[in-house]
């Protein structure tokens, strides 16, 4: 998996085979102990935050506000919920294929700078050019192109960026990490809505701007982090069948990673097919007549709800040694948060639901990550193992308009809520069987 330092390369972590003075095979499973960072896990922890928000703000600003209020202004009204469910879809399949295969080459890339590192960064320039793309669009094709290219490219970011976690943090320190990365995505996620409301009349600034930020802060990642070389690591045979089980992992031979990836996309679906529909909630449902006065004032309360309940409940989760009681309040938590838009359809009650909500899902982010990285299979394939589960937390972010377009077409917009309800619950349960964490 890496090499290690001198000071560290006559014992070998758990699951790690030498096979030259400062160099490791990994074939641990995700339970195991890594060797640690080059410069220290506390630097680490505190850059996987800024780089999550490089990459999250992508999502909460372009996905959910720039991309459907363009769709909007410069293709109509009358077909903007189709039209968004129609770009949601086509993207959300690229993204669901993007993060497995990202993965797997990852996994098997060998440069002085890692395994990780030269993928975090591709994926962040193909990126930003892409949103440069989206904002320069002149037809619905195009536009639909551009944003598919560019959640391609974030994913293959994403996804080696995902793999640090059982690459470089030992495992009681997970849920601390854990509750970092969490802050970060929903810095990024609801930041994003904040930043990119600012940029509501001006898309193509918008677009831009974010471009930036996320080379940037990944770059910056990536320097103040360096990796292990992973030149001298053994290189297996490509096989077209393995490449093919990229997207694939047993459920049978591998029950705990099923039941993780399972309620991971449950519970993500549930939430966002809400959240992230808030632009055409605000507007249709609660008929408000300037959002983009609104969603900053609802993504700072939903931020720091999350942040309050992340910050308690990682350490928490770390020092009782449990993952599973904070899923199941977390999915109690958001179900009644949305309860109260279902059964009172006023923009105060709008505004009440994002405090609860937030709360609750910032209690599933804090350990989500930890439970995530302690039921992959093999040190061997972390970032292709990942890829599969971050389907689960991508998927449902980047097709939650989809999904929400259905619903709102077949039922109206009141049933969003129950079906988010009926998912977060469903989700919650399914990660009851898992036997390798409590």
């Amino acid at each position: 998996m890496t090499t290690t330092p001198d000071s560290v390369a006559p014992a070998a972590a758990d699951g790690l085979e030498p096979i030259t003075e400062n160099t490791f095979v990994a074939h641990a499973a995700g339970n195991d102990d890594p060797p640690p960072p080059i410069k220290g896990l506390r630097r680490l922890m505190f850059w996987i935050v800024p780089a999550n928000f490089g990459i999250f703000s992508i999502w909460g600003s372009s996905l959910f506000l720039l991309l459907p209020q363009q769709i909007s202004e410069e293709f109509g009204d009358a077909n903007k919920v189709a039209n968004l469910a129609i770009a949601s879809t086509i993207g959300a399949f690229a993204a669901m294929i993007a993060q497995p295969v990202a993965g797997q080459v990852s996994d098997r890339t060998r440069s002085r700078f890692g395994r990780r590192a030269p993928w975090i960064m591709i994926g962040a320039f193909a990126g930003a050019l892409s949103l440069v793309g989206m904002a320069f669009a002149t037809s619905f094709v195009g536009l639909v192109i551009a944003a598919t290219l560019m959640q391609v490219s974030y994913n293959f970011a994403q996804g080696p960026l995902s793999a640090v976690m059982p690459d470089r943090v030992p495992t009681q320190r997970r849920g601390t990490f854990s509750a970092l990365t969490g802050i970060g995505t929903m810095l990024g996620a609801l930041g994003g809505s904040i930043l990119g409301a600012m940029f509501f009349h001006n898309i193509a600034a918008g677009y831009i701007a974010f471009a930036i930020t996320s080379v940037v802060l990944l770059g910056l990642f990536v320097a103040f982090n360096p990796d292990y070389s992973s030149r001298d690591i053994a290189v297996e045979p490509f096989k077209f069948l393995d490449f093919l089980k990229t997207f694939w992992v047993n459920p049978v031979k591998y029950p705990d990673f099923f039941w993780a990836f399972t309620g991971r996309l449950l519970l993500y679906t549930g939430y966002f097919v809400v959240s992230g529909y808030q632009l055409f909630l605000l507007t249709d449902y609660f008929h408000v007549t300037q959002p983009e006065t609104v969603i900053p004032l609802l993504s700072l309360i939903n931020l720091v709800g999350i942040i309050i309940s992340t910050v308690i409940s990682g350490p928490l989760s770390d020092r009782f040694g449990r993952r599973k009681p904070f899923v199941f309040a977390s999915a109690a938590v958001v179900a009644l948060g949305f309860l109260l838009p279902w059964l009172w359809q006023d923009v105060t009650a709008w505004v009440i639901m994002t405090a609860i909500a937030g709360f609750g899902f910032g209690m599933f982010q804090a350990v989500d990550t930890a439970i995530m990285s302690e039921v992959l299979p093999s040190a061997r394939s972390f970032a292709k193992d990942l890829g599969v589960v971050n389907i689960a937390a991508t998927l449902p972010q980047t097709v939650a308009p989809a999904v929400a377009g259905i619903i709102v077409l077949t039922f109206g917009y009141a049933g969003l809520f129950p079906v988010a309800i009926v998912l977060g619950i469903l989700g919650a349960f399914a990660v009851w069987p898992i036997k390798s964490i409590r």
